[in-house]
């Protein structure tokens, strides 16, 4: 492995590290969303590093597309939740 490569996957593993804690301690959700589909695409590279491109189509599509889409929409129906509350608190 060359020298080139031996970096790259340093910074491959600092940028994990980085995503992975700033989607752990960020307090807005949306913005903790977009970390982690970041964090699993990142995550997928570093599989296609690790020669198991299996493993990263799986990681991409599951890890990252779908469960990034099913987490958007529980926020958007949480949202959407927490203004009929507000509104049904204001009429009583």
């Amino acid at each position: 492995m060359t020298l080139l490569g031996w970096l790259f996957d340093g910074l491959l593993g600092l940028a994990l590290l980085g995503l992975a804690w700033q989607a752990m301690a960020c307090a807005d959700l949306f913005k903790a969303i977009v970390l982690f589909i970041a964090f699993g695409l990142l995550m997928a590279l570093a599989w296609v590093r690790l020669d198991a491109p299996d493993v990263a189509l799986a990681e991409a599509a599951i890890g990252a597309g779908l469960t990034g889409a099913l987490l958007l929409a529980a926020l958007a129906r949480l949202e959407k939740s927490e203004e009929t509350k507000g509104k049904q608190q204001n009429n009583k």
